[in-house]
């Protein structure tokens, strides 16, 4: 079995764009499992998003 990798994303943060998006009540009724992937997609994206404004604000 191999080492389990660093989260990139913190559990809050993922519960954080799971309600932007709508899907909490999915995820504390079913797991992460009951979401669609096209959902696990969007979350994904929000999340870059998010990443990319971070980072031009730095600058």
């Amino acid at each position: 079995m191999s080492p389990r990798r660093d989260r990139i994303m913190s559990d809050a943060l993922k519960e954080e764009l799971a309600e932007e998006l709508g899907v909490a009540e999915i995820v504390r009724r079913e797991g992460w499992g009951g979401v669609s992937s096209r959902n696990c997609g969007n979350l994904v994206k929000l999340a870059i998003e998010r990443a990319e404004r971070a980072l031009a604000n730095e600058k």
